[in-house]
């Protein structure tokens, strides 16, 4: 499997890069199509083809390795490897770039920033689902359930942009935990460009970007693609406006299923990533 950018860049050692990748084709609860088992190796498939000016700075200049992909027999050992992964790049006073995979990987991120960080984090959350059910077909380590388990494991405010399949347990889930959600819809009617955080939100962000809460238009290349999501700038804007004024200390892609007649979507997955690496490195040069 490719390193991040093999083309342009060599695998730093992981005690001098900041952005540590960590690539997990985890896929065992996929509900619809399936393919994301071969997400992480087409996304840095992909990254092969970026420019390494994103048109503001070099986010790699930061450094960035790619860790060994994660294996594991079952979910509860997948989940435990990623954990122990992303604990890896905390430790080393990195930032874990989990890319997956279905969306489970995300619990194990979660616990790694959880055990160092605690409550001291805020969840933003970028899907067309809520992922919020208490488990799905009865697998409670399912995709549909990962934001559930991460909220009871962690009690992290959180925020969900782009929501627009979801069910009603879910619903309830949101009010009476007091999730702030942002549907699909929501965002198209206002034009949302920049994300007004609730009052008291913490300064540590986990970033969670599930493909699927960009427009299916744009990113068709997912097991379940729903009409009326994001737009490509919209999304950029909006993470932008976080990072600029909190500090992203994780995030996540996942859920990408390549396609072979669909590559844009590779593409779009990558750079979404080192997108994400800019907006980071430029926010932590001004606060330098």
């Amino acid at each position: 499997m490719n390193h991040f950018l093999s083309s342009e860049i060599a695998n730093y050692e992981k005690e001098k890069a900041l952005f540590h990748v960590i690539p997990a084709p985890m896929e065992m609860s996929v509900s619809y199509g399936s393919g994301t088992a071969e997400g992480p190796r087409a996304l840095l498939e992909a990254s092969d083809q970026l420019e390494i000016w994103d048109g503001r700075s070099i986010p790699c200049d930061e450094g960035i390795c790619t860790f060994p992909p994660v294996e594991a027999g079952d979910a509860p050992g997948f989940i435990a490897a990623i954990k122990n992964r992303a604990a890896e790049s905390l430790a080393l006073n990195g930032i874990p770039v989990l890319i997956g995979g279905e969306h489970s990987v995300t619990l194990g991120a979660a616990q790694a920033v959880f055990e160092k960080y605690g409550k001291n984090v805020g969840l933003i959350h970028i899907d067309a689902h809520a992922d919020l059910r208490h488990n799905y077909e009865g697998n409670p380590y399912s995709h549909a359930s990962v934001i559930r388990k991460v909220h009871e494991l962690t009690g992290w405010p959180t925020v969900q942009i782009g929501i627009r399949a979801y069910c009603e347990e879910e619903h309830d889930y949101q009010i009476e935990q007091e999730i702030r959600c942002i549907t699909g819809a929501e965002a198209a009617r206002k034009d949302l460009q920049h994300l007004d955080l609730p009052a008291g939100f913490p300064e540590k962000i986990y970033l969670s970007f599930d493909a699927d809460g960009l427009d299916s238009s744009i990113m068709p290349a997912t097991g379940t693609p729903v009409p009326g999501g994001l737009g490509w700038y919209q999304t950029m804007n909006i993470i932008e406006s976080v990072a600029s004024r909190r500090s992203i200390i994780g995030f996540d892609f996942v859920e990408l299923a390549p396609e072979p007649h669909l590559r844009f979507c590779d593409f779009t997955a990558a750079q979404a990533v080192y997108n994400i690496m800019g907006m980071i490195q430029r926010a932590r040069r001004r606060t330098d």
